[in-house]
């Protein structure tokens, strides 16, 4: 998404030629098999582990970090390799997202009309808002040491990237339709009118 906004907007000549359905579809299938290969690659190292005791894992899901608490054997070797594919797979496409938006921003900088500004802004600041949440989140998940963190606050916020930023994403990304907005704000000052007259 990242990308295809910086064409949009810095490169607006080049999107059509750049943007074919060829390299879309090259695009989709680069990043499913690079994601099913960073899932084999923790699954294949973790079936390697020796489990014993307790089987049930404190957490809404079956997340690297309780499981890796559940092993009675030495789990560096899954740690460095999680770190490794961290770095990989979400820590350099974060930093192309950076670059991207700061392009973008540059861009946008250089419009003279303020019209041409907001309408421009507008169509990157769903997307800046969902990375924002879904990339937010993860930092205080796993960047965060879990050292001091409660359990609940752990869960609570892997609850934020899994389940709440995918629910959010057609509410977000929807908001920039006109027809919705107006719902949207019927909606809410039908409930201020509600709770004043209560």
């Amino acid at each position: 998404m990242a990308y295809d906004r910086y064409l949009a907007i810095c490169r607006p000549l080049h999107y059509m030629l750049i943007m074919n359905p060829t390299s879309c579809l090259i695009t989709v299938i680069t990043v499913w098999c690079l994601s099913f290969l960073s899932v084999l690659i923790d699954t294949i190292t973790i079936s390697k582990l020796q489990f014993c005791g307790s089987n049930i894992i404190d957490h809404f899901f079956c997340d690297l970090d309780p499981i890796l608490k559940l092993s009675c054997s030495d789990t560096t070797v899954v740690q460095l390799e999680a770190t490794s594919l961290s770095v990989i797979f979400a820590t350099i496409p974060f930093f192309i997202v950076i670059v991207s938006y700061i392009f973008i921003i540059i861009t946008i900088l250089k419009i003279q009309s303020i019209t041409g500004r907001q309408k421009v802004f507008s169509t990157c600041s769903s997307h800046v808002t969902v990375v924002s949440i879904f990339y937010g989140t993860m930092l205080c998940v796993y960047l965060v040491p879990s050292r001091g963190q409660s359990v609940n606050i752990t869960n609570f916020l892997s609850l934020l990237y899994t389940v709440v930023t995918p629910l959010l994403n057609p509410i977000i990304y929807s908001l920039r339709n006109n027809d919705l907005k107006q719902v949207a704000g019927k909606i809410i000052r039908n409930c201020f009118y509600k709770i004043d007259k209560s």
